[in-house]
């Protein structure tokens, strides 16, 4: 996962195959078991707070984490929960960027 975490999402232009098979498992193999891939086509996670107030502050922080890697993952706020889900629209379906994402998101949990 720290490797992952160290690389900078790339943006997708299209025209490349989103990840399927042995490259997919190995690259889920490299997150937080508490990502799941769905469908083979996104990545989600469900992140649980204390109260609100956590909740929103990780939301920002995943906000600002997506800014800098020009990367947005749908993000679902409600009280105590944040779920997370990441993949690239551009190919419909999962690239190296989604797991480098989900990695840093990973981080600010640490």
């Amino acid at each position: 996962m720290a490797a992952l975490a160290q690389k900078e999402c790339v943006p997708c232009k299209g025209g490349i195959p989103p990840l399927k098979g042995n490259d997919l498992a190995q690259m889920r193999g490299e997150l937080d078991p508490n990502w799941k891939t769905v469908n083979d086509h996104h990545l989600e996670r469900e992140f649980k707070f204390k109260d609100f107030r956590e909740a929103l502050t990780f939301t920002n922080e995943v906000g600002e984490i997506a800014e800098q890697q020009n990367h947005h993952p749908d993000i679902y706020l409600t009280w105590g929960k944040v779920k997370v889900t990441i993949w690239t629209h551009k190919v419909d379906g999962l690239t190296e960027s989604d797991f480098i994402l989900a990695a840093k998101l990973d981080r600010l949990r640490e």
